[in-house]
């Protein structure tokens, strides 16, 4: 695993949209924007059971993150690593966390009646960073 330097973690703490990529079960690629969260060393994802991503994540733990500063899109992070737990527990907390980081809202709004949140913990092992 590697370290998330201080300026990685401090991109990941704002409100910033990241490239998420999961592998299909044909070996393709697939990617989604997602929000993000950091704890430690270890990226946090939210989503919900099912979805493409999430029976991507079940079937192949390697994934990939991008992201560029709002601030400056010359500055961009890439991140190669493996979902290293995949679990329901505090999910729905999480997403509420995350509605208002990037919403300003203190519920996440488009929660279904049906859908399990799960989150993704994600350890780095490549960091790759550009200006």
């Amino acid at each position: 695993m590697s370290a998330l330097p201080e300026k990685v973690k401090t991109l990941l703490q704002q409100p910033v949209f990241v490239h998420f990529a999961t592998v299909m079960k044909e070996g393709g690629p697939q990617v989604s924007p997602v929000w993000v969260d950091v704890d430690g060393d270890t990226i946090l994802i939210n989503s919900a059971e099912g979805r493409l991503k999430d029976k991507n994540v079940r079937q192949d733990k390697r994934v990939a993150l991008s992201v560029t500063d709002p601030a400056n899109p010359y500055q961009a992070i890439m991140i190669r690593g493996r979902v290293t737990e995949i679990t329901n527990a505090g999910a729905d907390a999480h997403i509420d966390k995350m509605a208002k980081k990037y919403m300003g809202k203190d519920t996440y709004p488009f929660r279904t009646p049906t859908e399990k949140r799960v989150i993704y913990k994600i350890e780095a092992e490549q960091i790759s960073t550009m200006g």
